[in-house]
């Protein structure tokens, strides 16, 4: 949502920003929601594809899918641990290099930030000062390091939150595609039809939620993810169709 002028100028208030600076940012878990529930719909949308193309039972769509979704989920969710626990190794490396070339040749890491900082138009006095500044407090000076010459920025996402919410966001929405399997009421010609109506609203109000968040078009988000997603079932549906024309012969 756009913030308002008033809110915009009390943000940026010395009070306001000193705070915000002072204390760590919350980690945003949008895009590991946003990616397990994309990842989930198309996973147990494409069993469900194939296997009604393969005309399937309901037991087999409902056991071939379940257990995708609880096996891709857990595999995905871990693969995002990792991912995260890997980047925060990498930096934690990092942070220990840095400190020992600090207390082995401290002459050349001041140069170092002399460089950085003279690369960015400080020079002369200016230039000194600010790298009596930062050298002078050993945290600033790993973390300038640590941005300034790698690259690198604290990470402020827990790897186990990470990953808990992408399970949680691939079996809620994953599980939306095989519900009108579970649903005995439902004629079995129309419960594909239903399963494709389901997985397409979720995957365009993923989309929609994904751009409202960052500041996008949320119809065109939508439309985008709906497009990727329906694109993943029909390749399945395909595959489905050719294999049980393959076992016909």
């Amino acid at each position: 949502m756009p913030i308002s002028p008033n809110d915009l100028a009390r943000q940026h208030e010395p009070a306001m920003i000193r705070r915000r600076l002072r204390e760590p940012q919350p980690g945003n878990y949008v895009q590991d929601a946003v990616l397990g529930a994309v990842d989930g719909c198309v996973t147990t949308f494409a069993v469900v594809a194939a296997a009604t193309a393969a005309s399937l039972s309901d037991r087999f769509v409902i056991v071939l899918g379940i257990a995708n979704l609880l096996a891709d989920g857990f595999s995905m969710a871990v693969s995002n641990y990792n991912a995260r626990q890997t980047l925060e190794d990498e930096i934690e490396k990092a942070r220990r290099t840095e400190q020992c070339h600090i207390d082995s040749i401290p002459e050349g890491e001041r140069e170092e930030i002399r460089q950085i900082f003279a690369a960015k138009g400080l020079q002369g006095e200016t230039l000194e000062k600010v790298v009596s500044v930062i050298t002078s407090n050993n945290a600033v000076w790993i973390n300038t390091m640590l941005s300034e010459e790698l690259g690198l920025q604290p990470v402020r996402i827990s790897a186990l939150r990470s990953s808990v919410i992408t399970f949680c966001a691939f079996l809620g929405v994953g599980f939306l595609p095989i519900c009108p399997f579970l649903l005995p009421f439902i004629p079995w010609v129309a419960k594909f039809a239903v399963s494709s109506a389901l997985g397409a609203v979720a995957f365009f109000l993923i989309g929609m939620l994904r751009g409202r968040v960052f500041g996008q078009w949320p119809l065109r988000t939508g439309a985008m993810t709906l497009l990727t997603g329906g694109a993943a079932a029909v390749i399945a549906y395909v595959v489905g169709v050719a294999g049980t024309h393959l076992n016909s012969h």
